[in-house]
């Protein structure tokens, strides 16, 4: 039996329609049809087809490994990643850390200032103090030497810098499985697999100190979050994302 016909055979056994397999798959009706009729054009590739047919393997009651290793089998291209490159350890680079300011210069140059201006006063109410009532031009000199006090007085505020790192999160919907595949800026896979129950794990995070894909194959089931933001994912069709510290772009 091929895998279209294992699929129907079981949606129908399940007591399912095809519309209701894709509103609990987020796939296309169209490319249900097709797939049950063995034809994978729509899917969009081998990637995407194992995908599509890991989900409605599980919505139906069967077991996707098998019809994977059947879909490869007969179907899928030989692949160019070995299992050693998927398990090979994956290390993050060190960042070097930001500088701090160096206060004791600051404070010095505060209090050269503070000198400065303290002295040009004395010598100003010396050489006026002949004088019983100040003029409209001292007042004006005390006023601008007080304004020079409080802003060389006034401690300097730092931003803090910009993210120099890529923190993925992944968040399983409630009841959905979404299977997802992460690759390094040296074409290296670091992770494969589910996220969501019963499989997965819930979430997942990693954190990358360079740009890095993210294949997912049912981005409906999930929700993917950029250094703490979350990010648009099309949720009717596979999707692969090249993200950046700044945001996530499809490829």
């Amino acid at each position: 039996m091929s895998i279209g016909d294992a699929l129907a055979a079981a949606r129908r056994e399940a007591g399912l329609t095809i519309t209701q397999v894709s509103q609990r798959t987020c796939i296309r009706e169209t490319i249900i049809r097709g797939i049950e009729r063995g034809d994978y054009s729509a899917c969009g590739g081998d990637f995407y087809a194992r995908g599509h047919i890991r989900s409605i393997a599980r919505a139906v009651g069967l077991n996707p490994d098998e019809l994977i290793r059947e879909y490869d089998a007969t179907q899928a291209a030989p692949k160019q990643i070995t299992a050693a490159d998927v398990f090979q350890p994956f290390t993050p680079v060190k960042l070097k850390e930001r500088r701090r300011a160096n206060w004791s210069i600051v404070l010095l140059a505060g209090l050269i200032v503070v000198l400065g201006l303290a002295g040009f006063r004395y010598f100003k109410s010396h050489n006026n103090s002949g004088s019983s009532r100040p003029t409209a031009s001292t007042q004006s000199d005390r006023l601008q030497a007080d304004h020079h006090h409080k802003k060389a007085t006034t401690p300097v505020v730092h931003t803090p810098p910009p993210p120099t790192h890529v923190q993925i999160m992944l968040v399983a919907s409630t009841g959905n499985i979404t299977w997802v595949a992460l690759v390094n800026s040296g074409g290296t896979q670091v992770f494969q697999g589910d996220i969501g129950a019963p499989n997965g794990p819930q979430q997942k995070t990693w954190t990358f100190g360079h740009p890095v894909t993210i294949q997912l194959g049912n981005p409906g089931g999930a929700t993917l979050y950029l250094n703490g933001k979350k990010q648009y994912l099309i949720k009717d069709q596979p999707e692969t994302l090249y993200c950046t510290k700044v945001n996530c772009k499809q490829t």
